[in-house]
């Protein structure tokens, strides 16, 4: 190949290559503008949390924890205690039950006790107090102990006194305009005097709904239990820990219940050491509990809604609750009632208890088994995005399409097989959306381009070779993926030419309808012979057919092959004799002149009509060849280079000749059976000596050669033995026989 010929395909595959480049580089750039979040996709958002819920559900370990129970304000407690609010003095008894009917380690309220009890009893008694016995001192002392007894409020902040509660409140992010900002009162913060840790990124609600002082003052702890991250799609996944207000971090209900049951210290905060200023986790005792940038965690699901034991309220009330199941036990107050439970939509339910949230917040505490996303989470799904791009435009390009879906599919499993993994063992969170629907993505582009550009691409090449060249050949140049070049280049190859003897007179005793047919029944499988043997047809010159070996695609065997073709045409030709004779059709013998060598080959024409075809010395001595059989007496003539090229075939050894228009002599050759090859080897021993001047020893050997086996190349050499001995050569006669017509 010429110099710009191979400067114009190293251009055309470099355009190729880039245009595959672009093709997985183009959606990269919104993936990773995605990842980033500077440019965020809603949509592949949207799939992420769903792939999130999903992976929550695999990774749940589905075991109740006997740890935490929840004792439940159900239907059955309502019936049997009554509607709700129950009177304080019923929630103090409850206190009193747990912790000392049970001996429970700790207790949670995800209820809010925000307005003073005014029962009808407290109602009544004032009423008498102001009424008639309004100046009865003595009456009035004794309504004032009856009162106390009465006083809901009290009893309750009596119970909460040195027992390990908390109780619940809520913080408003944005409190309504007709809503008070702030009401009750909040349990004592969590300070630090550390200013990197009141410049994290906290949630800052504006305003509280809490407990009553009172209340408040008697509990071990309080902690908010509103849940402000709620994502777009109303799912929530994860929760504050610490919220700010007001100078002020204040801790939630799971974190500070879990907090009090360890008997833990005060919250500690643990920063990342090269970045100094960012919070990565806080310390709960010994357990370290990964945060984000607004010290949320995701919640740790166990199972679905269930996952922990439920005592019902009345139960524990009237003392028929198991023992075993509240002892020591970590216990939250919720409810499930319809009309007072609190429901949620979570990655394992639509509708899920919020208490039973914070029992699986308890328990991932206690277990240190809280999953989180890095803070590089972006940078690793970058990293993923890029190197999925890498595999997409270097690999998918080179393989077929079936293969290039197991690639596909290969890239997918590999990364949702790592996602998971990271998370059973490490609690890792990666962002996976991005890197599946950008792989899809991707994957699809470069597979459907493929398809176009090879359907377009097996459209050309069927249309340039597909009469010529056999289909396996236009397949493989398809599958090879190699620009093919219509340009003129050169080659070593093989030429053959094939022509009909006596086709003048044959076509003389046939009508023209009758030519037509004789003419598709001989072509069809000397053609099929050709292509089977990996040929490209030139074209058809009546009765004469042109074809070569090597082009379009390289072929180190195209001698054998072109050979091979030969001998196959002739059997082809003696396999319709008998069908000829049935139709009164003469038979065809036909003549093969094979050449090998170098020869230019391209799309050579003019700019009305082109064809790609071969040029050169040595496809003009193929011809010439062709025209030789007929001489020799034989089917097929090839060429001395070609004889080289293809030494594992048997053949014997006609002449030196000198072809019309070329000066230097050649050797030419007949492909022979195996078996000739013994009569071969004593006519190459007859030549020796017709070279050697020795006619008589040559005319011997000739003469018994063509006693056993008659041929006309020997009654050739006969008349030419006979020739010499009369007229001598001259001195410097080389054995080569000069041909002066084609």
């Amino acid at each position: 190949m010429g110099a710009p010929s191979r400067i114009a395909a190293t251009w055309r595959a470099a355009g190729r290559a880039l245009q595959r480049i672009l093709l997985s580089a183009i959606p990269l750039l919104f993936f990773v503008l995605h990842a980033a979040g500077v440019l965020p996709l809603e949509f592949v958002q949207r799939i992420e949390n769903y792939l999130y819920d999903v992976r929550v559900g695999w990774m749940m370990p589905e075991v109740v924890d006997p740890r935490v129970v929840i004792v439940d304000i159900d239907e059955a407690s309502l019936a049997a205690e009554g509607q709700w609010p129950w009177p304080r003095s019923k929630i103090a008894a409850l206190n009193d039950a747990l912790f000392d009917g049970y001996g429970i380690r700790a207790l949670g309220y995800d209820v809010l006790f925000g307005e003073p009890e005014r029962s009808a009893e407290i109602r009544l008694i004032e009423a008498i107090a102001s009424g008639p016995l309004a100046g009865d001192t003595e009456r009035l002392v004794q309504l004032e102990k009856i009162r106390r007894e009465h006083e809901g409020d009290r009893l309750l902040a009596e119970s909460l006194v040195a027992r390990d509660i908390v109780l619940g409140y809520v913080f408003k992010q944005s409190p309504g305009p007709s809503e008070p900002a702030a009401t009750g009162m909040l349990p004592p913060p969590i300070t630090s005097g550390d200013a990197r840790i009141r410049n994290q990124g906290w949630l800052r609600p504006k305003g509280y709904a809490a407990n009553l002082p009172a209340l408040q003052q008697s509990a071990a702890a309080g902690g908010f239990f509103d849940t402000p991250l709620t994502d777009e799609d109303g799912v929530v996944r994860r929760v504050p820990l610490l919220q700010h207000y007001d100078g002020n971090l204040y801790e939630s209900l799971a974190f500070a219940l879990a907090r009090l049951a360890q008997r833990a210290p005060p919250v500690q905060f643990a920063f990342d050491p090269d970045r100094p200023e960012r919070l990565v986790h806080l310390l709960l005792g010994a357990t370290r509990i990964p945060v984000d940038g607004q010290g949320a965690v995701l919640i740790p699901f166990r199972g679905p809604l269930g996952s922990f034991r439920y005592v019902s309220a009345t139960d524990v009330l009237n003392q028929r609750a198991p023992a075993e199941a509240l002892e020591d036990a970590i216990v939250l107050v919720g409810a499930s009632a319809p009309g007072l439970q609190d429901v949620r939509a979570v990655p394992v339910a639509k509708e899920y208890i919020g208490v039973e949230a914070h029992a699986n917040l308890v328990s991932g505490f206690l277990d240190g088994t809280i999953p989180f996303r890095p803070r590089q989470s972006a940078l690793a799904e970058i990293l993923a995005l890029l190197l999925v791009a890498g595999v997409t435009a270097l690999l998918l390009p080179r393989l077929a399409p079936l293969a290039g879906f197991g690639l596909f599919l290969l890239l997918v499993g590999a990364a949702l097989g790592l996602n998971l993994m990271l998370w059973a063992r490490y609690g890792l969170v990666l962002p996976l959306a991005g890197v599946l629907v950008y792989t899809a993505a991707a994957a699809l582009l470069q597979l459907t381009w493929g398809y176009f550009t090879a359907t377009r691409r097996r459209q050309r090449l069927s249309r340039i070779f597909g009469q010529y060249v056999p289909s396996e050949i236009v397949s493989e140049l398809d599958a090879g993926g190699a620009e093919v070049s219509l340009e003129g280049e050169s080659r070593e190859m093989s030429v053959l030419f094939s022509d009909v003897r006596g086709f003048t007179t044959i076509s003389e005793g046939l009508g023209a309808r009758e030519l037509t047919q004789l003419m598709n029944e001989f072509l069809t499988p000397i053609t099929a012979a050709i292509h089977r043997h990996r040929g490209t047809i030139d074209k058809y010159m009546g009765d004469a057919v042109m074809a070569f070996w090597g082009a379009p695609l390289p072929d180190p065997a195209h001698a054998a092959h072109a050979v091979q073709a030969a001998q196959a045409m002739v059997a082809e030709m003696r396999a319709l004799r008998p069908a000829f004779e049935a139709r009164g059709w003469p038979a065809i013998e036909i003549g093969v002149g094979i050449s090998s060598g170098e020869m230019n080959v391209g799309n050579m024409g003019s700019q009305f009509r082109a064809a790609y075809t071969v040029l050169g010395d040595a496809v003009n001595l193929g011809s010439r060849l062709e025209g030789l059989t007929k001489t020799y007496g034989v089917n097929i003539i090839v060429s001395e280079r070609t004889v080289a090229l293809a030494p594992e075939l048997k053949y014997r050894e006609l002449d030196r000749v000198r072809v019309k228009g070329k000066k230097e002599p050649v050797g030419i050759f007949e492909p022979i059976a195996p078996a000739e090859e013994p009569a071969a080897q004593r006519f190459a021993e007859a030549l020796a000596r017709y070279r050697a001047r020795d006619w008589d020893g040559a005319e011997t050997l000739v003469t018994e050669l063509d006693a056993a086996s008659p041929h006309a190349l020997y009654r050739l050499y006969l008349g030419r033995i006979r020739h010499f001995r009369a007229q001598p050569p001259a001195p410097d006669w080389d054995g080569v026989f000069t041909f002066e017509v084609k």
